[in-house]
């Protein structure tokens, strides 16, 4: 059985730890109110400007930009997003799972190239040999819109070099503090959408100075943007599990300080009763 001491030692110790998620649940609340803000700041803007280019993709021929081209997929690129710190409950392994089903689909048919974002999906994929091509840790520390603009320069490059013929990204996206939805996106090349009829996006448009210098402006201009809301959807989702995740450490460690203490309280009167017992057996021994 536990002494008193030991019991002590336990409670006052989940007592620091309780004091440590809560600091921490704190602080990824205020992280996650500013990571919200620049997420609905750059998300309207980003799915306006991919529909778009989706109608553009729709009506241009693929070969006046090669962002735009067309391939049989037989090289596959994997964007994985994940967080660089843990103490996030199911975010990474929600994400990670995901791309690891998508990843495993294609490798005994397709060439498969992957590039990371955030520590804890490079270590998961290196661990197990996967063919990393690019790693990109600590972005989320601070980050910024140029981070995207280098992530999809290397993209644009892989592309258009054909070292891969369709380019997906694996994300959280952001739906609340306590939701987040893996979603798998395809970025390159760029999927047109054609308007049912009546739409007012069959509308032609009218191009100035001409099609092939808006499309050159255009088309890297979505895939930064894109990577840009990608980066905020994930970092948003990744403040708000922790967040979450740390609230309930927080009142899991509530409820084992009651039970400690609670124990704790039935020992001390069981020791109490103890000694009460030998006083009351010694003085019958002293009197007999």
């Amino acid at each position: 059985m536990a002494t008193l001491r030991d019991i002590r030692r336990r409670i006052n110790s989940v007592k620091s730890t309780q004091k440590i998620t809560k600091a921490m649940k704190m602080v990824a609340a205020a992280k996650l109110r500013k990571a919200q803000k620049r997420l609905m700041d750059a998300r309207p803007y980003a799915e306006r400007l991919g529909d778009l280019l989706a109608h553009v993709a729709a009506q241009e021929e693929a070969g006046l930009h090669p962002l735009l081209q067309v391939r049989e997929p037989n090289k596959v690129c994997y964007i994985v997003v994940t967080s660089d710190r843990g103490f996030c409950g199911s975010f990474n392994s929600n994400s990670i799972k995901k791309a690891n089903a998508e990843i495993d689909a294609l490798l005994t048919e397709e060439e498969v190239k992957l590039i990371t974002v955030g520590r804890k999906g490079s270590e998961f994929f290196t661990r197990r040999n996967y063919p990393i091509t690019e790693k990109y840790v600590g972005l989320f520390a601070s980050l910024e819109f140029q981070h995207a603009a280098q992530i999809s320069t290397f993209v644009q490059e892989m592309y258009r070099s054909e070292e891969c013929d369709r380019v997906f990204a694996v994300y959280n996206s952001f739906k609340s503090a306590g939701a987040q939805i893996v979603k798998v996106q395809q970025l390159l090349p760029v999927e047109p959408e054609i308007p049912e009829a009546g739409d007012y996006q069959q509308v032609d448009f009218l191009y100035e100075p001409d099609r092939q210098k808006i499309l050159e402006e255009l088309v890297p201009k979505n895939l930064n943007i894109q990577i840009w809301r990608i980066l905020l959807e994930s970092y948003a989702s990744e403040e708000g599990a922790r967040m979450i995740a740390m609230d309930s450490a927080t009142e899991n460690a509530l409820e084992m300080i009651y039970d400690l203490t609670l124990y704790y309280n039935k020992v001390r009167q069981a020791a109490i009763t103890t000694e009460i017992s030998e006083i009351v057996g010694g003085a019958e021994a002293l009197r007999g």
